[in-house]
Parts: structure tokens; sequence; C-alpha cells
């Protein structure tokens, strides 16, 4: 179902939420005391408060212009929206215990941490991604290398760089060749499994004159493979990561108006909150490379809840980059990456066009895609390390999160 079906009037005091909390409260203040009525209302504005801090953080990030969609600092934003949902809704559960120790919020509850521990396997799959994407960028340092842009390098790379010929001013036969060799493995290594035979023969022709036998491209093929998938993955070899979101997702409905009365209305954000963690596990798969990505999974957001609009909003921004022609088959919609295949690419055919020496205005081409391929890799330097220690931050305060709410449940029930 397309996300424009959901989407309509976000005004607050029109929304369902709104609504239902209205209904709680009439019944709450029609059977409890003054007192009662008093923490009633102010447990209804803290609720309130969260739905409309969810609405207003995802309307900032569904704002940004289309080139910074699914780029570093946008994943990065994205979670850092994750782990302050994740607290306040924390916060909300600790403070009202009592309630949420009983039916229907300790099912509900329940239900929710069941969702968030599917959520780890998926973060252990998006670190396994970064790492790949860092072998990627070992590969963009040998061509930064070989072909003369020594600005962006890392000294402390862990690739067997020549040092001497990354000073090596004038360009020849031998530098390209050791930097044609790195974009065919970084080429090969950006491709999925099911497409990698078929484009690894397109990319071979690209470089055939310097090519050996098929026979030989295959072994090479094969080795770069193994070399890519040797990595020390933390999800089995059967995980998909489009089964793992459809877990998330599977059942989650909102709540019904008597578990809303009967949980004085905090059923409402326990809803939010596993919408918030579906679209965030989705919109990283979305972006890292992992293990069997899909973007197949539909969020049945009530169009009346006042962030459906801004996440709705996004699904679709996803959903429509993932379809264009340039991005179909890419093995993750991360900007970088698509710049990474999308300069390394040109700077392959423009290797493959070059004649020996090197007249001036040839050189001075081969140095700007260089340079536009060093900017890239700063891009990534800069943004992965950060990346992974928010996806740790997340993994780490989802484990704390539910083991708090489970001990909670199950000293309620000990008693």
């Amino acid at each position: 179902m397309p996300a424009t079906d959901y989407q309509g009037s976000s005004a607050p005091l029109t929304n369902l939420g709104r609504s239902l909390l209205s209904l709680r409260r009439d019944q709450v203040h029609a059977m409890e005391s003054h007192h009662d009525g008093s923490s009633a209302a102010s447990l209804e504005v803290e609720l309130e408060s969260f739905q409309r801090q969810v609405a207003d953080r995802f309307h900032d990030l569904s704002s940004v212009p289309s080139d910074e969609l699914l780029s570093l600092p946008w994943v990065r934003k994205l979670l850092d929206v994750f782990l302050v949902c994740q607290e306040e809704f924390r916060v909300i559960l600790s403070n009202n215990r009592a309630q949420v120790n009983r039916p229907p919020m300790d099912r509900l509850v329940a239900d929710f941490y069941e969702r968030s521990v599917k959520a780890l396997d998926v973060c252990n799959a998006i670190r396994d991604g970064i790492e790949q994407i860092r072998q990627w960028e070992k590969l963009l340092e040998i061509v930064l290398c070989a072909l003369g842009d020594t600005s962006n390098v890392n000294n402390n790379s862990n690739t067997n760089i020549n040092n001497g010929n990354c000073y090596q001013r004038t360009l020849g036969e031998g530098q390209f060749r050791r930097a044609k060799k790195a974009l065919i493995d970084l080429a090969i290594g950006m491709l999925d499994e099911k497409d990698s035979g078929q484009a690894l023969a397109h990319r071979n022709r690209s470089f055939g004159r310097n090519n050996n036998s098929g026979s030989h491209s295959r072994d090479h093929h094969h080795r770069s493979l193994g070399h890519f998938r040797s990595l020390s993955w933390s999800v089995s070899r059967s995980w998909s990561a489009a089964r793992q979101l459809q877990a998330i997702g599977n059942n989650l409905t909102a709540p019904r108006g008597n578990e809303v009365v009967a949980s004085n209305g905090l059923a409402m954000p326990v809803f939010t909150m596993g919408c918030v963690l579906l679209f965030v596990m989705w919109a990283l798969v979305a972006a890292i490379p992992c293990q069997d990505r899909g973007l197949q999974v539909h969020f049945y957001i009530p169009r009346q809840f006042s962030w459906a609009a801004p996440i709705l909003s996004l699904h679709e921004k996803i959903l429509e980059e993932s379809k264009k022609r340039d991005r179909k088959n890419a093995c993750g919609l991360l900007r970088e990456i698509y710049q990474m295949e999308k300069c390394s690419r040109l700077l392959g055919e423009l290797a493959d066009s070059v004649q020996f020496p090197l007249n001036e205005e040839k050189e001075a081409e081969v140095r700007q895609r260089v340079k536009e391929l060093g900017h890239v890799c700063e891009a990534m330097k800069e943004g992965l390390e950060p990346l992974e220690k928010q996806v740790r931050e997340v993994f780490h305060r989802i484990v704390r999160s539910r083991t708090e709410g489970l001990d909670s449940l199950g000293r309620h029930n000990a008693e």
C-alpha cells in the first residue's frame, strides 16, 4: 500500500491519539477523585508531549533536501532521534510501572520488547555492513595513492600501499594498472551475489585491454568475493534482513479504544515506539549493505496520528529513491555509497581510454576524477566511525531498556 494512502490532516487537536486520550480522560474524571484526576491529567500531558515530540523530530528528518536524504549525517541524525525517543519512552514506562504491570499493558509492553530484541540482529548486520564499506574505503585509498592524491589517504591504513608511489608525480602505466585492479575489486565488492556474475563480465570488458583470459577473470572474481565475504559476520548466512523487518512489523497495529482506556492512555506510546523502531531499522537496512536486503515492508499507521505524515513521507521518499534506474541494484542507498560507485566507475572508464605518455589535458582530467574520489573517501572516514558508535549505542540501549522492563514485569508476576 503506498504511503500516500495514509496521509491526511495531522492537526493535533483532531488526531486519533488525542480523541482516544480524551475518551480516557472523561471516564477517569467521572470515576476518580480530584487528586487522582489531577494525576491523570498530568499523565495525559506527558503522553501528548511524547506524541508531539516524535512528530516534530520526524518532521525535521523529512524536511531535508533530497541530496541530504540517506547521507551519513542524515542516518546519524535518524539514530539520534531514535535514542531520544527511546529514552523518553523508557521514562514514561518507568514512571507508570504500576499501570504497566497490569493488563493490557503487560501484554503490549511484552510484545514491544519482543520486537525490540529482533532489532538487535539488524544492528549487528548493519555493523557488518559498515565494516564492509571500510573494506571498500581501503581500495579507494589504493587508487588515491596510485594516481597521486595523497591528501585524503589514512597513513595508518592496513592496506598494502607502497609509500613511494604515493608521492610520484608522473602517472605511468604501472600506476594505472594498480589503480584499475583496485577499482575492479571495488566494483566486485559492491555487487550483490545474484548480480555479480553478469556485472563482473561487463566490468571485465570495460577493463579488457589489460585483462587476461576469461578463466583468470573468473578465478579473480571468486577470490575477490571470498575476500569481501570472509569478514567475521555477526549473523548467520541464512539470516535475512527482509524477513527480520517483517518479523518486527508483524501484528503492529494501533491500540483499540478499550485498550487505550484500560491502560490510561499508555498503550499509545507503546504503538508509537513500535512504529519508530520499525521505521528506523527499515531505513538502516535501506541505507547500509546487509544480508538479503529487502524494502517490502508496509507501515500501517492511521493518518490521524500527528507523527504519521512525516514518517510515511520519508518511507515514500526512500522507496522512490530505491526505484531510480541507477539505484535499483545498489547494495545500499547510502548517499556516499552512490557517490563512491559513480566516481569509481567514471574514473575506471577514463582509465580505459588513456594512452601513454599522458597529455596534459588527459592528466588534468584524471587528477580531477581522483580529487572527486578523494572527497568521497574523506566523507566516509569522517562519518563511518561515529555511525558505528551510534549503532552500538542503539543496540545497548535496546538491551538495557528491555532488561529493565522485563525485570519489572517479572517482579510483579512473582509477587
